[in-house]
């Protein structure tokens, strides 16, 4: 996952502080600079790719606001403030979220959440590239994703998932090594999107197994352990065939 690079500008030290710890908590975050003034980070700005800016309103020598106004290339703005009338002015200024201080750590990270969504659907699409002359062996993928549990992101590792239960707007993600399942907000198309091909199979609407973690198939249930997972007729017969044996 590529992070966003971003700065903080507050003219409370204290303030700069607080915004570095939040940042330094959220795994897609990189601060390049902390700045006590608009001026400081016009500076950074100019020297420095910044993706994010965590922007204060009431600062001496020009307002949050003003500042941002007066950019002709604007990063992603979050502003923290302990103002709230400013709020209608940042909608016309289109920032990404809107804090009030004091602001949680759990508040903070639901906005930089929606600054890596906006991040993401902004990115091009890249073309596609050429077929090389001379065969060129594929790179292997990633070993793992990471999923949003309670405002975290939790690393799951490919290998170690035993299956995923659907439940409407969440999954549960099975683990070897943890003794009860993941819960994150997803749905199971998503999920698979996300699993390598080859490896994991949709069985029934609400499960996907990992199929070399099968221990046994009987009466239309793969056996995963203590647990058995329902698969339907119309995907038993590829089932079968990812476990190298026909119907």
């Amino acid at each position: 996952m590529n992070k966003l690079r971003c700065i903080a500008v507050d003219d409370e030290s204290l303030a700069r502080k607080l915004l570095e710890e939040n940042i330094r908590q959220i795994p897609f975050l990189e601060l390049v600079a902390t700045c006590k003034n608009a001026f400081e980070a016009m500076e950074v700005l100019q020297r420095e790719p910044v993706d994010l800016m965590f922007l204060d309103i009431q600062m001496p020598g020009m307002l949050g606001t003003k500042f941002l106004a007066s950019l002709r290339t604007k990063p992603m703005v979050i502003f923290v403030t302990a103002y709230s009338n400013y709020a209608v002015e940042s909608y016309d200024l289109d920032v990404i979220d809107y804090l009030m201080k004091p602001v949680s750590q759990e508040r903070f990270t639901k906005a930089a959440f929606k600054a890596l969504d906006v991040f993401q659907k902004n990115q091009p699409v890249a073309a596609a590239a050429p077929a090389p002359a001379v065969p060129v062996a594929a790179e292997p993928g990633p070993a793992h994703f990471f999923v949003n549990v309670e405002y975290s992101l939790v690393k799951i590792i490919f290998d170690e998932i035993t299956h995923i239960e659907g439940m409407k707007d969440y999954v549960k993600i099975f683990l070897t090594t943890a003794r009860k399942p993941v819960l994150t907000k997803s749905t199971l198309k998503a999920m698979e999107e996300k699993l390598p091909a080859g490896k994991f199979l949709r069985v029934h609407k609400s499960y996907i197994v990992n199929v070399q973690r099968i221990d046994s198939i009987r009466n239309h249930q793969a056996g995963i352990g203590d647990h058995e997972i329902p698969v339907s007729e119309s995907n038993m017969e590829e089932l079968l065939k990812a476990l190298g044996h026909s119907k």
